[in-house]
C-alpha cells in the first residue's frame, strides 16, 4: 500500500500542518510567508538538561534498594550501578550515530520506520500513545504530587486523594507548559537539571565528609554477603538500566537540536558521565551512614540520609525529590509529544496531531492529547502493574532499533555518518536488550505475557486505521483524513 502525502492545511489560521516545507499561505499577497515548522530552539546545554532531567527522576532519592537485592553485598551493587552507566552510554552512542545520520525527530518510531518499515513502526506507537507514556508519566506525577506534600504531612499519613488532586495539577501545569512555549519548556528544564544535581551534591558531599571521617565500616568486606543468583544478577542490571533510562530521549526532538551532528554526540556523552558519576557517588554516600540492611528496610533512602546526618534541614529533601520529578515529567512530555507529532505526518495517527501552532510554533495538538490519557490512568487500576505488563516493550524496540542501526549499515553503506561507533558496542547492547526481554519472559511469564498480547494488538489495529482503504466516511472524519 502507498501512503498519500498529507496535504498541508490551516484550521481557523492557528493551527498548519508540520511538513518539512510547509508554508503559512499569505492573506493579502497570495505570496507564501515564513514556513511554519519546529524551531531549532534546543542548543546543547537544554539538550544536556533534556537528557539528565529526564533520566534522574525519584528512583534515586527513594528506592534504590532493587540492585542491592538482586545482588547481595555492597561492592556488587556498586559495580552493578557502573556497569549499566557503562552499558547505557553504549546505548546513548548508538542512537547519537542514529541521530546524525537520520535528522528526524521521533527517536524509537523513526529509526524503526527507516530499518524496518511501517508496521513494526506504528505497533511501537501505538503502544506508547495508549498505555506507557500515559501510565509513566501518572507513575513520576503520583512521586511528584506525595513529595511536594511531604513537608505539611510530616506527623500522618498523607490523603491518596490530595495526592491524585496535586498531581492532577502537575500533569496539568506541565501540558500547559509545553503547549505555550518551546523556549520556557526548555529554560524551566534547565533550571530544574540544576535542582536535581544540587539535591545530589546535597548527599554526595556530606558522604564524601563521612568517609574523609573514616566511616569506611559498611565497605568492609564490600563482596561479602548474600551470594548473587545466577536469576538475581540480570535482574539486578534490568533495575539499573531502567534507572539510567531516558539517555534517548533527545533524538525524539532532533529537528528542534541547533547542529545536530555536533550536539546530539557531546550532549548525550556529557549527560550520561554526569548521571553515572553522579549515580554511583550516591550510592557511596548512602552506605557511609546507613547499612546495607538498614537500606533495604527504607521506604525513601534520602530521607533516612538526611534525617541522620542534616536535622532540620532534612525537609528540604522532599521538595529536592518533588523537583526532580516535575523535571521528568516535563522531558518526558516534551520529547514523546514529537513522536506522535512525527507519526501523524507520516500518516500513522489522525492528522490533527501533525498540526503546529502557528504563533507558539509548539505540537500543540500532539501535546494536549496526552492529558486525558494520563488523567485517566491516575485514576484508575494499579499503575505499577501496568508498567511491570509493559516494560519489557521498551526494551524490546530499543533493542530493534539499535539492531536497526546494524542493519542499516549493510542496507544502506553510503548513507552519511557524521558520528559512527564500532560495531561491537550495537551487538553487545543489542544482545543486552534482547537477553533481558527473554529473561522477563521466563521469570514472570504472567505480567509479561499481558504485556506481549498489548502490543500485539497493534498489529489488528495497523491494518484497521492504515491498510484498509474502504473505511465509511465517519471513520474517515474520525480519523481526520
Amino acid at each position: 500500500m502507498v501512503r498519500k502525502a498529507a496535504v498541508m492545511t490551516v484550521s481557523n489560521g492557528s493551527y498548519l500542518q508540520g511538513q518539512p516545507n510547509s508554508r503559512l499561505p499569505s492573506m493579502d499577497s497570495g505570496q507564501p510567508q515564513e514556513k511554519v515548522v519546529l524551531k531549532k530552539k534546543v542548543t546543547l546545554l537544554r539538550g544536556i538538561s533534556i537528557i539528565i532531567g529526564t533520566i534522574i527522576g525519584a528512583g534515586i532519592f527513594i528506592s534504590p534498594k532493587g540492585i542491592l537485592k538482586n545482588t547481595g553485598s555492597v561492592g556488587m551493587s556498586l559495580t552493578v550501578w557502573t556497569a549499566c552507566g557503562i552499558l547505557s552510554l553504549f546505548g546513548a552512542l548508538c542512537y547519537a550515530e542514529l541521530g546524525t545520520c537520520i535528522k528526524k525527530s521521533g527517536g524509537h518510531y523513526t529509526y524503526i520506520l527507516e530499518a524496518f518499515g511501517p508496521l513494526p513502526a506504528f505497533v511501537r506507537v501505538w503502544v506508547e500513545l495508549l498505555v506507557i507514556r500515559p501510565a509513566a508519566t501518572a507513575v513520576i506525577s503520583l512521586a511528584f504530587g506525595r513529595y511536594i506534600l511531604e513537608p505539611f504531612f510530616m506527623q500522618c499519613e498523607i490523603p491518596e486523594l490530595a495526592i491524585k488532586l496535586i498531581t492532577a495539577v502537575g500533569i496539568t501545569l506541565v501540558m500547559v507548559l509545553n503547549s505555550t512555549s518551546v523556549s520556557w519548556s526548555a529554560r524551566i528544564q534547565i533550571f530544574l537539571t540544576f535542582c536535581k544535581l544540587v539535591a545530589i551534591l546535597i548527599i554526595i558531599v556530606p558522604g564524601v565528609i563521612q568517609l574523609i571521617k573514616g566511616e569506611t565500616q559498611h565497605f568492609k568486606n564490600a563482596f561479602a554477603g548474600n551470594d548473587a543468583s545466577i536469576m538475581g544478577l540480570p535482574l539486578a542490571f534490568y533495575s539499573g538500566m531502567y534507572a539510567y533510562s531516558g539517555w534517548f530521549y533527545l533524538n525524539f526532538v532532533t529537528e528542534e537540536v541547533e547542529n545536530p551532528e555536533k550536539n546530539i554526540p557531546l550532549a548525550i556523552c556529557i549527560s550520561m558521565i554526569i548521571v553515572t558519576v553522579g549515580y554511583v557517588l550516591t550510592n557511596v554516600a548512602y552506605f557511609t551512614t546507613i547499612s546495607a540492611g538498614e537500606l533495604l528496610l527504607s521506604k525513601a533512602v534520602a530521607v533516612t540520609f538526611a534525617e541522620r546526618l542534616m536535622g532540620s534541614f532534612s525537609l528540604a529533601v522532599p521538595v529536592f525529590v518533588a523537583l526532580s520529578c516535575f523535571g521528568s515529567m516535563n522531558g518526558g512530555i516534551f520529547a514523546v509529544s514529537r513522536m506522535f507529532f512525527v507519526a501523524s505526518r507520516e500518516g500513522h495517527l489522525p492528522e490533527i496531531l501533525s498540526m503546529i501552532h502557528v504563533r507558539k510554533h509548539t505540537p500543540l495538538p500532539a501535546v494536549i492529547v496526552l492529558h486525558p490519557l494520563t488523567m485517566i490512568m491516575l485514576f484508575s487500576g494499579d499503575l505499577y502493574s501496568l508498567l511491570n505488563f509493559l516494560s519489557f516493550a521498551r526494551w524490546l524496540f530499543i533493542g530493534l532499533v539499535v539492531a536497526g542501526l546494524i542493519y542499516l549499515r549493510y542496507k544502506r553503506p553510503d548513507m552519511p555518518r557524521p558520528f559512527k561507533v564500532p560495531l561491537f558496542i550495537p551487538a553487545l547492547f543489542s544482545f543486552t536488550c534482547l537477553f533481558m526481554v527473554a529473561l522477563s519472559l521466563y521469570s514472570d511469564p504472567v505480567n509479561t505475557g499481558i504485556g506481549f498480547t498489548i502490543t500485539l494488538t497493534g498489529v489488528p489495529a495497523y491494518y484497521l486505521f492504515i491498510v484498509w482503504d474502504k473505511k465509511p466516511k465517519w471513520f474517515r472524519k474520525l480519523l481526520g483524513k
